[in-house]
C-alpha cells in the first residue's frame, strides 16, 4: 500500500507532509484508529503531534512536531498569525472580482450544535483562470476559523467543486451544465513558518495534486 503522504521537510523537530489521500488527521470523537497521523508515527518510527489539521478531503501541507513542546510554539505562531498558508481550489462560477477579501463572520455546522457564537473570518483570494463554467483561485486564510474557506466561498455562491456540508447538490450547475469533482477541490499548496529552534523561517511549497490535474486536463481546453 502507498503511503497517504510525502515527506516535504524533515528534521530533528519538525515533519512537513503534503497529504494525498482522502483521510483524517487524527481522531474524531468516532475514534477512528486509521488516521494520517497514526500512520505517519508509524512509517517514521517516532511519536508525532499534528500543529494543525485539513479537511479529511482536503489534500496539502501540513505540519507535525515531534515532541508536545515544538507543537505548543508552533501553534503558538498560529495564533499569532505568524503562519501563511494558500490554498488553490477549484470554484463553481466566476468571482465578482479578480483579487479582494472575504470578509464576514461565520460559524460551522458544530459550532451551531453547541451554542457557540459567530468569529469574524478574513480571507484572502486571487483568480488565477476562469473558465467556461468553474474558476481556479488563490486563497490565503487570515484567520483560521473551522471550515473557513468553504463557508465563506458558499455564502458568496461560489462553493468549492465537491461541497457537500455547505452548499446542495442543485448548486453545482451553471448555465443548465453540471460541475462534479469527487472530492472537495481544495489543496493546501504553500506553507511558511518560523522554525520555533533556529528562528529561520521556512518557506514550502507542493504541486496541484494528480487527481486536480487530470480534472483540469479533461475539463478544459485550455488556460484563459
Amino acid at each position: 500500500m502507498n503511503e497517504p503522504f510525502q515527506i516535504v521537510f524533515n528534521d530533528e523537530y519538525l515533519i512537513v507532509i503534503n497529504k494525498l489521500a482522502k483521510i483524517l488527521v487524527h481522531p474524531s470523537p468516532r475514534k477512528e484508529k486509521y488516521t494520517l497521523t497514526t500512520i505517519l508515527s508509524k512509517s517514521i518510527n517516532e511519536d508525532v503531534y499534528p500543529c494543525h489539521r485539513l479537511d479529511r478531503q482536503t489534500t496539502g501541507l501540513i505540519i507535525y512536531a515531534k515532541s508536545k513542546d515544538i507543537q505548543k510554539k508552533i501553534m503558538e505562531e498560529f495564533i499569532r498569525r505568524e503562519v501563511k498558508k494558500k490554498y488553490i481550489a477549484f470554484i463553481k462560477g466566476i468571482m465578482p472580482y479578480k483579487k479582494g477579501l472575504l470578509k464576514d463572520y461565520i460559524l460551522d455546522r458544530e459550532g451551531k450544535i453547541f451554542g457557540e457564537k459567530r468569529k469574524q473570518a478574513l480571507t484572502e483570494y486571487r483568480v488565477l483562470n476562469v473558465f467556461d463554467n468553474f474558476s481556479m483561485v488563490e486563497l490565503m486564510p487570515i484567520t483560521g476559523r473551522t471550515n473557513q474557506l468553504r463557508i465563506q466561498l458558499a455564502k458568496i455562491g461560489n462553493p468549492i467543486l465537491g461541497e457537500s456540508k455547505y452548499a446542495f447538490r442543485r448548486d453545482f450547475y451553471f448555465e443548465g451544465r453540471k460541475i462534479n469533482f469527487r472530492r472537495l477541490a481544495l489543496h493546501a499548496y504553500f506553507i511558511s513558518f518560523i522554525h520555533p529552534i533556529s528562528g529561520e523561517r521556512v518557506n514550502l511549497e507542493v504541486d496541484l495534486p494528480e487527481d486536480m490535474r487530470s480534472w483540469l486536463e479533461k475539463n478544459t481546453k485550455k488556460f484563459n
